[in-house]
């Protein structure tokens, strides 16, 4: 008799462990899903505000001509071209604000203080909202390496998480309006 209870209670255990597992797993993949949508939000935000800034006249027509296209394309690049979008974007911002006069006349044209801030802020929220969403794909690979969660199926039908990949460096002129900002916010 007693090996029976020995018997229910590891299978008890066993089957406790294994659910506590899948819903670990469950909510990985839920934390997956709100992180991509905060980083589409904020790649969203940072590709409209860069249109919107190339169609202001401030920049020369050149320079709104590669910015615009660079914002366009990432506000409609599907999810396998996506990263490269962005990334393009990324180069067309650093190229467009590559000297610190192109800032300014930003900040100087009407309401350009109010765009540059915008600026500073999105580029800023997008390589965190990407670590985020990075840490959490990272997080859920590590449980589904386990040969429990592998051989159990606990994944279900979910897809294998994948990491976005992008080049989310700032323009140094942005870095240091940031900087200066701050420093005279103290």
């Amino acid at each position: 008799m007693t090996t029976v209870i020995w018997i229910a209670a590891v299978a008890l255990l066993i089957g406790l462990y294994l659910s506590w597992t899948a819903g670990r797993l469950d909510r990985l993949h839920a934390r997956i899903d709100a992180a991509r949508a905060a980083l589409d939000a904020q790649l969203l935000r940072r590709a409209s505000i860069a249109q919107e800034l190339a169609t202001a006249g401030v920049f020369d027509p050149a320079a709104s001509m590669v910015l615009y296209q660079a914002a366009h394309a990432a506000r409609l690049a599907r999810d396998e071209q996506r990263e490269v979008a962005e990334s393009e974007l990324s180069q067309a911002l650093r190229a467009v604000l590559a000297e610190p006069a192109q800032l300014r006349a930003v900040r100087d044209a009407p309401g350009g203080q109010a765009s540059a801030e915008e600026l500073v802020a999105a580029v800023r929220r997008v390589p965190m909202a990407r670590r985020f969403h990075n840490d959490a794909v990272r997080a859920a690979r590590a449980v589904r390496r386990h040969r429990t969660v592998r051989w159990l199926r606990l994944a279900g039908h979910a897809p294998f998480p994948l990491a976005f990949e992008m080049d989310d460096e700032p323009p140094a002129a942005l870095a240091e309006y940031a900087n200066g900002a701050a420093e005279a916010g103290h």
